[in-house]
C-alpha cells in the first residue's frame, strides 16, 4: 500500500473543500436542511457539474469518472468535515454499487448515467431498520437472519407480489436515508411468502401510484430519514429473480464503512479544529484556556484518535475491493465512530455556556456522531462482526495428545 496520495487526488480533496468552505458554513446548513428537499439543490447540482462528485466511483462508461473508493472517501471526509447535507451517502455510496451489482445491462445503461450527472437520486429501503445489518456491519450474514431483516416473509416486512406480468409491493419502511426526496427507491422485499420466500430489490420511482413518503423528524437534520409506505405499488424488479440479493447488500458493507468512517473522520477533524481555535482564544484568569494542561490532555487525546480513525479509513478505502473489506471497513467504521464522538463532546465541553445553544455549530457535531452510532454503530458491534468474519474467537481446533 502506498500511504501518500496522488496529485489527482490532492486536486479532489482541495478543490472540493474550497468549494464548500465559502457555500456550507453553519448558517447554510442550518437553512439547507430547512428546505423540502433536505439540502441545497443548486450546491447539489454544482457539485456535480464540477466535480462529478455523484459518479466519482462510477465506471466511465456510465458516465461516471471512473475514479475508485479511495477517491469517493477522500470526497466524503470533505463532506464531513462540512456537515454537507446531501444525497451523495444514499446515492453514491449505497444505491448505486447495488444497481452496478443486481442491475440488468439495460437497467445500468438506464439509471447510472443519471445518478452520475447528478439527475438522478436514489434512496435504499431496508425493511426494520436494519440498514447495518442488511449490509453485513453487525449480526449474521445470509439464511434466518437475512430473512429477520428482510421481513421473513411475515408482517413488518415489504412483501412482493407477482401479479399481471408485474410486481406490486406491499409494506412499510421506516428510517430511509434521503427518502422523502429520491426520485428512485430500491426496496429490498420478500417474494414468495415465508416457507419458499426470497429476497429480492425493486426499484420504485417517485409519483409511483400508493407510495406514501412521510419524511421523519430526525435527531441530525443533515441525514435526513424518511418512512416509506407501499400501497399495492408497481415496482420493477432489478435484476433477475433467484440473484444473490444478501450476498450483494453485504458486498457494499466493507466499501461503505470505509466511506462512511471517511466522512465520520472529516466531521470529527472539523470539530476538534474548531475546539482548538476556541481554547486559544477564550480567556480563564487572565490566560487562554487552552494554556491549562489538563485541556491541553484532553485535546491531545482526540488528536491522537482522530489521526488513527483517518489512517483506518484510508486503509479501508485502499482495501474495499479486496478481500480485507468485510473486516477492514467496520474496524475502521468503528474507531471513526469514537473519534467523532469524543471530539464531538469535547467540543460541546469545552466551548463552555456558547457550546450548547442553538446558535453555535458544537451541537451539529454532536448530533451527528450520535445519529451515526445509531444509524450505523454501535462501535463494540461493529468490531465484534468483524472478529467474527475474521475468526478471532473460533475455537481452537482439537489436537491429539501422545503419551
Amino acid at each position: 500500500m502506498d500511504a501518500a496520495l496522488s496529485e489527482e487526488q490532492e486536486e479532489i480533496r482541495r478543490t472540493l473543500r474550497e468549494l464548500l468552505r465559502g457555500r456550507c458554513g453553519g448558517d447554510e446548513v442550518k437553512a439547507a436542511v430547512r428546505t423540502a428537499a433536505g439540502y441545497d439543490e443548486a450546491l447539489w447540482g454544482r457539485l456535480a457539474r464540477r466535480l462529478g462528485l455523484p459518479g466519482l466511483a462510477l465506471p466511465t462508461a456510465y458516465g461516471g469518472v471512473g475514479c475508485g473508493p479511495v477517491e469517493l472517501a477522500l470526497a466524503c471526509e470533505e463532506t464531513g468535515r462540512a456537515l454537507l447535507p446531501s444525497p451523495l451517502l444514499a446515492t453514491a455510496v449505497l444505491a448505486a454499487p447495488l444497481i452496478t451489482a443486481l442491475g440488468t445491462g439495460a437497467q445500468r445503461a438506464e439509471l447510472l448515467p443519471r445518478i452520475a450527472g447528478g439527475e438522478l437520486t436514489a434512496a435504499l429501503a431496508v425493511p426494520g431498520r436494519a440498514l447495518s445489518r442488511a449490509l453485513g456491519l453487525d449480526g449474521e450474514a445470509g439464511g434466518r437472519d437475512e430473512a429477520d431483516w428482510a421481513g421473513g416473509g411475515r408482517a413488518g416486512g415489504v412483501q412482493a407480489r407477482a401479479r399481471d406480468g408485474g410486481w406490486r409491493l406491499y409494506g412499510q419502511v421506516e428510517q430511509v436515508l434521503d427518502g422523502h426526496s429520491a426520485q428512485l427507491l430500491l426496496v429490498a422485499a420478500r417474494a414468495g411468502g415465508y416457507t419458499r420466500g426470497r429476497t429480492l430489490v425493486f426499484a420504485v420511482r417517485a409519483g409511483a401510484a400508493g407510495l406514501v413518503r412521510t419524511r421523519l423528524t430526525a435527531l441530525d437534520e443533515t441525514r435526513p430519514q424518511a418512512r416509506i409506505e407501499l400501497r399495492d405499488v408497481p415496482a420493477e424488479l432489478l435484476g433477475e429473480d433467484g440473484a444473490d440479493v444478501a450476498g450483494a447488500l453485504a458486498g457494499l458493507g466493507g466499501p461503505a464503512a470505509a466511506v462512511l468512517a471517511a466522512e465520520a473522520v472529516g466531521a470529527a477533524d472539523a470539530a476538534l479544529a474548531r475546539t482548538v481555535d476556541h481554547v486559544r482564544t477564550r480567556e480563564q484568569f487572565g490566560r487562554p484556556i487552552g494554556s491549562f494542561q489538563a485541556v491541553k490532555h484532553r485535546l491531545a487525546d482526540v488528536y491522537v484518535a482522530v489521526r488513527a480513525a483517518r489512517s483506518a479509513a484510508y486503509y479501508a478505502a485502499w482495501a474495499a475491493d479486496g478481500p480485507e473489506a468485510p473486516v477492514a471497513g467496520p474496524l475502521a467504521l468503528a474507531s471513526a465512530l469514537d473519534a467523532q464522538r469524543a471530539a464531538a463532546g469535547e467540543a460541546v465541553q469545552l466551548h463552555g455556556g456558547i457550546g450548547i445553544t442553538w446558535e453555535h455549530d458544537a451541537h451539529l457535531y454532536l448530533k451527528r456522531a450520535a445519529s451515526d452510532e445509531l444509524l450505523f454503530g454501535p462501535a463494540h458491534r461493529l468490531r465484534a462482526r468483524a472478529a467474527d468474519r475474521d475468526g478471532l474467537f473460533a475455537p481452537a481446533a482439537a489436537t491429539a495428545v501422545t503419551v
